[in-house]
């Protein structure tokens, strides 16, 4: 009998954060292979878990998963191919014993996560896995949060987009959305900036970085940030004004 892979989103930093399903799910787990996407660094969704659970009995296999350009329907680079093989082959090695295994994930899986590629990566290899993803709290929840800000309300619609996308693509979203949520910001912010700028919605966008951490960081004006922002930070631009306050620190 094989093991279970479980999928699990840790949110976007802060361990209590974590669902509760989530947190009974990684104790029971013995092996915990976690994603970083920095060649030389260690993975945070393993340092969420770590937080919330010890991990000091249970095998942890950190793999590098590199952070490149993913287009839909296009084969990836060689590398992000080889990488998603060897950390489907590395589960299936203790699944294959009936050994449970927990692979942490940023926020939602559901959401730009590196768990469905290597779920899919396995389903390649072989379709009689046991996986269950288990969902996390996104980002740009946290963000709203942090903002007291909704992300939408009533009949608005909502957009969600890497900020990497090309020039034309996001001004057609910026036009059309009510609320776009941009993510993956922090290379691109002095095109965004020009972007919101010629559509005239500086005044509505905020910028959020490090959410649901210690670290945490608002910032409403755009155009006077200096240093490109910390890898984990999200744009939101909300057209339609609010009632409430908006905190900004």
């Amino acid at each position: 009998m094989s093991g279970t892979l479980y999928i699990i989103g840790t949110g976007p930093g802060d361990p209590q954060l974590l669902t509760l399903k989530a947190v009974s799910i990684i104790k029971s787990c013995p092996v915990i292979i976690a994603p970083h996407g920095s060649k030389n660094g260690n993975s945070t969704a393993l340092a969420i878990v770590g937080d919330a659970v010890p991990l000091a009995e249970k095998t942890v296999i950190q793999l590098h998963f590199p952070m490149k350009k993913i287009r839909n329907g296009h084969e990836p680079a060689p590398e992000i191919l080889t990488a998603r093989r060897h950390a489907a082959e590395e589960a299936l090695h203790h699944l294959d014993q009936g050994i449970d295994v927990c692979f942490p994930t940023l926020g939602d899986p559901a959401i730009y996560s590196t768990g469905y590629y290597l779920y899919e990566t396995i389903c390649g290899i072989r379709e009689d896995i046991d996986v269950e993803f288990v969902p996390g709290v996104p980002a740009m929840s946290s963000c709203s949060a942090a903002l007291a800000s909704p992300i939408c309300l009533g009949d608005e619609m909502v957009a969600v987009i890497p900020a990497t996308f090309s020039d034309d693509r996001l001004r057609e979203v910026l036009e059309r959305f009510d609320t776009i949520v941009l993510m993956k910001v922090h290379r691109v912010m002095d095109r965004i900036v020009e972007l919101l700028k010629h559509a005239d919605l500086m005044d509505r966008a905020v910028l959020v970085e490090k959410a649901g951490t210690k670290g945490e960081r608002t910032c409403a004006e755009l155009d006077k940030i200096t240093e490109p922002p910390h890898y984990y930070s999200t744009i939101i631009v909300r057209k339609n004004p609010i009632t409430v306050r908006t905190l900004i620190n």
